[in-house]
């Protein structure tokens, strides 16, 4: 891809005592740091214990504009938040990042702090920036989902989607971050997808739930269930920068899904599957219903 391969100017390798850190960087067509990524993978530990991969995404973002894919015409920069929590859901972040920042927006990960986030794997996530130190003008606001019970309680994310969502072009969420955004007042009289199996709490915060894979609905975008992360990407990048960008980014995605089985749904997995999947995942959504309870009771008592 272009975006990628064309613009790194520099790769360093080390490895010590405590693993090995890859790193690379580039400029983009106007000589200035643009792409760059930092994967350590820790090895060793004293005393012994679990090792991490830890990723990078993406440096701050930079008011330079972003490097022209050769072919397309030119397109205004595009600045994008992407919040992390605890727990997290990794390719909720994954699957938007790659297609925005393929599409040569300007992406970052934001979170109440920079501590490294955990996500539903192994690997842990160091956010860009902090809610405080976010950029005040953002283009697209984009919640992922995962283990969300806390992050629908929490005052500060809250406050924090509020203020952004009242000047951000588009307030958008994949999986269960739809439950974030519902929770804050921020899908009150939209349309809206999540996971399928978090459709009954949405429905329960007053929301008008869509079986869509990507439901839009004016200003409020939102993507079914994790690998609907991609399509949701891709539809965002189509909405924004239009189709022929979103286009080229599917291409070099080499996006074309043939799924090696027809489960993906609770229509096409049945009856027996989907009751197994609810029975052992209720310690993960039970949380959420938790949750969701509270936000009601709030709402009831003010």
């Amino acid at each position: 891809m272009p975006t990628a391969a064309q613009f790194v100017t520099s790769l360093n390798v080390t490895v010590d005592g405590g693993g090995t850190k890859i790193s690379l960087s580039g400029n983009n067509a106007h000589g200035h740091p643009r792409c760059g990524a930092t994967i350590i993978v820790n090895g060793f530990s004293s005393p012994p214990g679990p090792s991490h991969l830890f990723l990078t995404l993406g440096e701050p973002m930079s008011d330079q504009p972003s490097a022209p894919v050769p072919g397309l015409p030119d397109r205004p920069v595009v600045t994008a938040g992407i919040v992390v929590f605890d727990g997290v859901t990794l390719l909720d972040v994954i699957g938007p990042h790659t297609a925005f920042a393929l599409a040569g927006m300007n992406v970052q990960l934001v979170a109440e702090t920079l501590t490294p986030i955990s996500t539903d794997t192994s690997i842990r996530l160091p956010p860009d920036v902090t809610i405080e130190r976010c950029p005040q003008d953002l283009d697209i606001v984009c919640v992922p989902g995962g283990s969300v019970g806390d992050a629908m309680l929490d005052i500060k994310l809250r406050d924090f989607l509020r203020a952004r969502a009242a000047t951000a072009r588009y307030v958008t969420s994949v999986c269960s971050g739809a439950l974030i955004l519902a929770a804050a007042g921020l899908l009150d009289g939209y349309r809206a997808a999540t996971h399928w199996a978090s459709r009954d709490l949405l429905a329960a915060l007053g929301v008008e739930v869509s079986t869509k894979r990507v439901c839009m609905d004016r200003n409020r975008i939102t993507g079914g269930g994790i690998t609907a992360g991609i399509d949701f990407g891709l539809a965002v990048v189509g909405e924004v920068l239009g189709r022929e960008v979103a286009e080229f980014v599917q291409l070099g995605m080499e996006y074309n899904p043939k799924p090696p089985f027809n489960t993906g749904s609770p229509e096409t997995a049945g009856a027996d599957l989907t009751a197994l999947f609810t029975t052992v995942t209720k310690p993960i959504f039970q949380p959420m219903a938790d949750a969701t309870a509270q936000v009601l009771a709030r709402r009831v008592a003010r």
